[in-house]
Formats: structure tokens, sequence, C-alpha cells
């Protein structure tokens, strides 16, 4: 493509220090020399020469492991589940109820809004039932969990650094409460890359319920921090334009748009051989796969294609938004290659009305959970895909408000099915009262580690180095450690 001179000089005008030294060293020499001073240089300049392609292959290429697991849906229930009310039975707590909560359990420890407040035992609001051979004792409201619950490894001994939302989400996401971090879908695509061809690696949909704790869920949750942002999430609207501004503009045909596309992209190629800016490499990349998604995203959100069972499987309905809807879309995702989907449904904050919010909560996602298992299961898909819901802390043993539950992160229930996982088991425990994890104690880097090794890599290979760290998804330094136990 020929540029006007004015603008090649201005381009050549642009040119960094870093685009002119990595232009002053070229040699086998030189670049040793930069891989010693800084071993990012490599693996990012790996990303970003992956860029100008047309598909990311990961930098974990072969695997560390054999991986069991090809990709993940990972299901978020925003704002803290309580375990107390769903998977953790406790009829310790039940017979204590109204009755002052020991001392002994909270002296000294960390409360997020009971700080200074009388202490009640507050019993679980709802009945529990055994369920499948392993006997599983499931909150009877979850009855659809309950009948594929020999496919489930229920983790009853989880526990999190944070007790307050935003921090929690980011360290149940990132492996730190700091801001800035790469997510753990980010961290997954820039491993392995992603099989997909028309959508990107790391795909989000959001829902709410009916209890209106419409809690906003930041997009930094999803964003790809210190690495190449080719690697963020791409959040899909799960009501009108499933991306915003992605449809083609009316009067303009999709091979003058595909001119437009290739013109910009000659110009960012350009700028890029001058200045050597990852993000323009980036540019190219996302350019081009925003134009592949014009065609493949309202094909991918159009679940009314879908065979009425499979709608009545789910419990949704086209174009209804639901968490069962984005369900279903999980397994479309998986089905087109998607790495990493995560699914955010929100309205979990039950500070106070707890058995009526987890009543609604349970009608709501309940079948839809069922669903995806049983139908990833039916595809032959359940094998090579890890399925994991979690919220991003539990909830206190103690009443809040006389009728809810304050935010609680030294023990709580999440649950794990699919890729490498044994089914049927129930893992850890918390004490009589469920307030500590006390047999089997899981943290939040535990579960990254053994996500990633699930996957194939050893988590504490996979790093970037930043600010002087290798940092990684799991923590640093001895952080992190595979959780055999729920292995199959």
């Amino acid at each position: 493509m020929n540029l006007p001179a004015d603008f090649r000089q201005f381009l050549r005008q642009r040119q960094t220090r870093r685009a002119f030294l990595g232009r002053s060293s070229q040699g086998l020499g030189a670049l040793a020399l930069a891989s010693l001073i800084n071993p990012t240089i490599l693996k990012l300049a790996a990303a970003t020469g992956a860029a100008k392609k047309d598909k990311w292959a990961g930098v974990i290429n072969p695997c560390h492991f054999p991986s069991k697991t090809k990709r993940v849906i990972w299901m978020t229930m925003a704002g803290g589940a309580s375990h107390l009310e769903t998977f953790d039975y406790k009829p310790k707590l039940a017979e204590m109820h109204g009755k002052p909560m020991p001392e002994s359990f909270t002296k000294g420890r960390q409360i997020a809004q009971l700080q200074g407040a009388k202490l009640v035992c507050f019993g679980p609001q709802h009945k529990f039932k055994k369920f499948g051979a392993s006997g599983a004792e499931i909150c009877d409201l979850f009855e659809h969990i309950g009948s594929v619950s020999d496919e489930i490894c229920f983790v009853r001994s989880m526990t999190t650094d944070a007790i307050n939302h935003d921090p929690a989400h980011m360290f149940m996401n990132t492996g730190s409460q700091i801001t800035g971090r790469p997510s753990m879908g980010s961290w997954v695509v820039y491993g392995l890359g992603s099989d997909a061809e028309d959508l990107p690696g790391f795909v989000v949909l959001t829902s709410l319920g009916k209890g209106g704790q419409n809690q906003p869920i930041a997009a930094r949750q999803w964003a790809s921090g210190f690495l190449p942002s080719r690697f963020q999430g791409v959040h899909l609207r799960s009501k009108g334009d499933p991306v915003l501004y992605l449809s083609t503009p009316p009067g303009v045909s999709r091979d003058q748009q595909r001119d437009v596309v290739q013109t910009v992209n000659a110009i960012n190629a350009k700028y890029d051989a001058i200045v050597d800016d990852p993000e323009i490499a980036t540019r190219i990349a996302q350019y081009e796969m925003a134009f592949q998604m014009q065609a493949s995203v309202p094909e991918l959100m159009n679940i009314s294609q879908e065979p009425q069972h499979i709608l009545d499987l789910y419990g949704c309905k086209p174009g209804d938004g639901s968490f069962a809807s984005n369900c279903l879309l999980a397994r479309r995702l998986a089905e087109r290659g998607v790495r990493f989907t995560q699914l955010y449904h929100k309205d979990w904050d039950h500070h106070g009305g707890v058995k009526e919010g987890v009543r609604l909560k349970a009608l709501e996602v309940d079948r839809a959970c069922m669903a995806l298992i049983t139908d990833l299961k039916h595809r032959g898909m359940l094998n090579d895909t890890l399925v994991v819901w979690a919220g991003e802390f539990g909830r206190t043993p103690m009443s809040q408000g006389g009728d809810g539950r304050d935010h609680h992160n030294a023990g709580f229930s999440i649950w794990l099915s699919g890729g490498g996982i044994r089914g049927g088991i129930g893992y850890g425990a918390t004490d009589e009262l469920g307030y500590d994890a006390v047999e089997n104690p899981v943290n939040v880097h535990d579960l990254h580690a053994t996500m990633l090794r699930l996957l194939g890599i050893d988590h504490m290979k996979l790093t970037v180095k930043f600010q002087g760290l290798d940092a990684r998804l799991s923590g640093t330094g001895d952080d992190g450690r595979v959780i055999d136990g729920i292995l199959a």
C-alpha cells in the first residue's frame, strides 16, 4: 500500500526508543542479552508476533502434563452464595439457632459488617436431603443439581483472603486483590491459545435474577492486566446487540467493510513496523476478529436454532437474557472451540431475607446447572470440559438483621464437574457451625493451580516477569498446590 510522503514522514517521527533499539540489536547475541535483562521480552514478543497472524497458539506448547480438559466453563454466583443454604448442612447450627455464637469461633476474627454487633447463631433456612448413589447432602431446593450429583465434586472447605465484594472478585479471578493483574481466562488463553476460529478465546456472559441486587461487575474482572489486551475477555450481552457497535452500519456492504478493515490494518502494520508497539499488533488482530464476529456472533446467540427439547431441558426462551440461556450459550461456545467461558449471575448478596433469596436463586440456576452437565455429557464433551460453580465468598453462620447473613471468607462451598474431576465425592469440611474450613482447607491459589493442572499446565511455569517478580495466576513464592484428592 502506498502512503503519502508526508504521512510516511509523520510515522518515522513517531519511532520509539524501543523500536530503534530493537532494530539496532539484530542477531542472536543481542536477543540473548535482551532476554537476560528481561525474560518477559521473549514471551511477550511471541504474543506480539502472533497478533499479526490469524491465530495465537499459546506459550505452553507442548503442555507440561497430559491435559484432562480442553476448556473451562466457570459459573460465578456473584454476591456470595450461602453454603449453609446450598451444599453444607449443619445440624448443630440448626440446634443452636437463636443462641449466642460461641466467642471461641469469632474472637479476633475478620468480620465484614457484623464487627462489634451481637453475634447470634442462625440455623439453615431450608431442608437438606441426600441425592444420588454418593448420598450427597444438598439443600432440597437444588433437586436438579442433586440429580447429577454423582457427576459433581463438592468442595466444602473453600477459603479466600478477601471479605468484601470487589477485592474478593479480583482475588477469585486473578489471584490477587490488587487491580491490574490478568484474569484467569486471560492466563489460560495466553498459555494455550484457543480452538475458536471466529470467536474470542475468552468470553464473558452476565445475567441478573429477580432479587434486584444489581451490584455492578467491573470489566476489570475479565481484563488482561499486563498481558497484551488481545487476551482480555469479551463480554457478550444477553439482550440487544451482543457486542456494541459490532453490526455493519446501514448502507455499508460487507465487501465495503472488509475493504475498510484491510486498509486500516495495512496502515497499522506500517506504523507498527516503525514503532514496534505490541498494542498495535493486537489492534490489527482484533480488527480482523471483530469483522469475523459480525457473522459468527449473531449465529451463536440465536438459540432458537436449538431443538425444543434442549430449550426445555435448560428451561429458557430465546432472547430472555437468563442464566439458563447463558448456560446454553456456554455449551454452544464450548462446541465452537472457546477456551474459557465465564458466567456471572448476580443477586446472591443476602444480608437480609436469605431464606427467600436463596429460594429465588435456586429457581434461576438449579435446572440450568443440571442441564449444562447433562447436555455436555450427552454430547461427549463433559470428559474434557471443566465446569466450576463458585461465589467470591460464603455467608456467616451468624444472623444479620434477623434474617440475613454477612460476608464470610473462612469456609464456604463450591463445586466442580467434568474434565478430570472425581464425581460423586465431597472434599473437605467446615466445623460443626460452618464457620472455619477445618478439613483439607482449599484456598483460591490451590483452585487455580488445580484448574491449570487439568489443562496440562504447571502453574509454577506459566509466568510473566512483572515489577521484578515472576507473576503468575496462582500467586507468588510457594502459593498454590494442586488438589490431588479431587482429581480422577
